[in-house]
């Protein structure tokens, strides 16, 4: 018996079971009759599996929209308003969001060519792990810049203007790219080393495991993710102290310090969620029949999820940006 890649028949000790029931001798106990209960029992797997494969990408889908949007009307805001295009906190989060949305969009593809596109041109298909890999790692380095940011305009406001400049940001940012696409250059040079050049004519299940080769990739991978993501951690650690001893001083809770520590704290949460993110890799590796459901609620939880904090800490607490979606909502009325 023929069976699919998206679904796995009862197991033999299931089936086994079932005609142990059946009586010796009777005229049930033939090759055919038991060819047909075997099939019609893993139809009826394969089926309940396929409707709950669908049940979780529409879920998917609708929670990825949902962030879309969100993330539209932010944008809008930033885009339209002159002065908020000025400052360095207002640039990093935009990029951040940007980011996300490039990062989500390419792990829902992903998720897709994986699950229905069963081989992809090995080019094509890293050209998207790439770019995956590369907006995953910004992520932290950009919540890293924004805490720093915020530690500057609380512990040096004098010298915020001077060092927080419109020119700066975008140098901070065209860094990040380039820090993480650096591991990704060091995985693509072992990689032509070890592969002969019919590799890239290749048409594979496009994952990051299909583009792995040599343990060095490993090692490059998890290192880069590691380092990159306890660096990130420290930075923030350090900020929130630093931006608590001053709020402390103050003694008020309303003040910049003490909201600059809340947003602080926010991206912590932030960072152990991406933290976490790392643990569906481990997952993953399980083959057995809900991989591909394992896939979509990894995304959701794990991709999505962390991702969907920042248009909220922004958006909903971030006096600017609420008093303009207030605004353009009450205008469309």
């Amino acid at each position: 018996m023929a069976q699919g890649k998206r679904g796995k028949p009862p197991p033999p000790s299931v089936l086994k079971v079932h005609l142990l029931m059946v009586p010796p001798g009777s005229s049930v106990m033939n090759i055919t009759s038991i060819d047909l209960y075997v099939t019609q029992l893993a139809f009826q797997y394969t089926k309940a599996y396929e409707i709950l494969l669908v049940i979780f990408f529409i879920l998917t889908f609708l929670f990825f929209f949902f962030f879309i949007y969100f993330i539209v009307v932010l944008l809008i805001v930033f885009f339209t308003t002159p002065h908020v295009q000025e400052n360095t906190r207002y640039i990093l989060f935009a990029h951040m969001l940007i980011n996300d949305t490039l990062y989500l969009i390419m792990g829902l593809v992903l998720s897709v060519f994986y699950t229905y596109v069963r081989s992809v041109p090995m080019p094509i298909c890293y050209v998207m792990v790439t770019l995956a890999t590369i907006t995953f790692k910004v992520t932290p380095y950009n919540l890293a810049a924004m805490a720093l940011e915020r530690y500057i305009a609380i512990c040096f406001p004098l010298r915020y203007v001077m060092f927080c400049t419109t020119q700066r940001t975008y140098f901070v940012i065209a860094a990040m790219w380039f820090v993480g696409l650096l591991p990704n250059i060091a995985d693509f040079t072992v990689l032509i080393v070890s592969v002969e050049k019919t590799f890239f004519f290749e048409f594979l299940a496009c994952r990051q495991e299909s583009l792995i080769v040599q343990p060095l990739q490993s090692v490059i991978r998890s290192l880069s993710f590691i380092g990159s993501l306890f660096l990130v951690a420290f930075v923030i650690l350090f900020t929130y102290i630093k931006v608590i001893i001053i709020a402390r001083k103050t003694n008020s809770k309303s003040s910049s310090a003490s909201k600059a520590g809340r947003t602080l704290l926010l991206h912590a949460i932030q960072l152990l969620l991406c933290l976490l993110s790392l643990t569906s890799s481990i997952t993953e590796s399980y083959n057995g029949e809900y991989v591909l459901i394992l896939m979509a609620f990894n995304f959701l939880i794990f991709m999505c999820l962390p991702r969907l904090l920042s248009p909220l800490i922004y958006g909903i607490r971030d006096e600017v940006f609420s008093k303009y979606i207030k605004k353009m909502y009450s205008s469309k009325k």
